[in-house]
């Protein structure tokens, strides 16, 4: 049965495709963005891992973008050391942490390649699902989505809560996500063009993945467990996670509070009107003190939420207003040719 959600490849058919003609000649120059932050232990794990996938993919030119956001430990001494010895890596070394999406944002900016592919240094986005992806891409496809099938390396209250999400945001916002989808995707350089062209710097780069559109079609796979390290998202970053990718692609939260004020303003009225009649009947009598605080801290809490509603978009706004830079770049470390 097709899920309701799913939207990979919605409104594509076959025949609508144009299979991209290439020399065989002529290397593919491919871009892998790496966002890193603290991943010492799994940097010679993943480069290895990469140098086995691309060994004998001689029609492909590899470049490989490191993204530094910040890290604490010796990630940028060990993406120096891995660079002496492979000239296909380039290192954008931010000047502080900005997050992933901020991160994963500068990756795509400096990456040169003709199709770019962002993935995690972990290894559960697998390599070996790369040369897949191209053959997609080949047949016309501009976006090549990887669908997470399986999730047992994930706790059972993580599977849950990314489940609500993905229909909680697919109920609400007009720009549906595909279910079990994360950044890793390949894309044509015509999306990544268009991807950089958005100005905004309150980034859910999920939903502006989504939002560009373009061609696109989804490959599944079962994600496997950490090589090393372990997630840097913790459950309250996780559902700051959430919050920013509701707001930043739907306005049905604030339409909820008006509908749901005007309810109790209508049954407020029906109520007073009630009132008022037993009261011409029957007389006035004593009204009860519990009755009155249970609904006034209930109108009250009501009215915190939806201020709190209000305050998510107006701080939105504000930092947008600012036009500050998505990122900073303390230095870009490139491998010297014929050095």
């Amino acid at each position: 049965m097709k899920n309701p959600h799913d939207v990979c490849g919605e409104g594509m058919l076959p025949e609508d495709l144009e299979p991209r003609e290439y020399e065989d000649d002529v290397p593919l120059l491919l871009s892998l963005v790496i966002p890193v932050c603290n991943e010492e232990d799994a940097i010679p794990v993943f480069l290895k891992k990469i140098n086995e996938v691309f060994e004998n993919q001689k029609a492909i030119l590899l470049e490989m973008v490191f993204v530094n956001d910040g890290s604490q430990d010796r990630t940028l001494k060990c993406l120096l050391e891995q660079q002496k010895k492979d000239a296909r890596i380039v290192i954008i070394d931010l000047s502080r942490n900005f997050g992933k999406e901020a991160a994963l944002s500068a990756g795509l900016k400096f990456a040169g390649g003709r199709v770019v592919v962002p993935l995690d240094v972990d290894l559960q986005d697998p390599p070996e699902l790369i040369p897949v992806m191209l053959e997609e891409w080949r047949k016309g496809y501009e976006v090549v989505l990887a669908r997470r099938v399986k999730r047992q390396e994930d706790s059972w209250a993580k599977r849950v809560s990314a489940g609500c999400f993905y229909r909680i945001h697919n109920t609400f916002a007009m720009q549906k996500l595909p279910e079990n989808v994360g950044d890793f995707r390949l894309m044509d350089k015509s999306v990544v063009d268009a991807l950089n062209s958005l100005p905004e710097s309150c980034r859910f780069m999920k939903g502006i993945f989504a939002w560009v559109g373009f061609r696109r079609t989804c490959i599944d796979y079962a994600r496997p467990a950490r090589v090393a390290g372990h997630t840097k998202f913790s459950a309250w970053r996780l559902w700051n996670f959430a919050l920013e990718g509701i707001t930043s692609f739907s306005t049905i939260p604030l339409r909820i509070w008006l509908y749901l004020g005007a309810s109790i303003a209508f049954l407020d009225f029906c109520y007073g009107l009630f009132i008022l009649m037993r009261t011409l009947i029957f007389g006035v009598d004593v009204p009860g003190y519990a009755s009155l605080l249970v609904t006034m801290l209930f109108l009250g809490g009501l009215q915190l939420i939806g201020i709190g509603i209000l305050g998510e978009y107006l701080g939105r706004n504000y930092l947008e207003s600012k036009h500050r830079p998505i990122f900073l770049v303390r230095k870009i470390y490139r491998e010297q040719k014929g050095a």
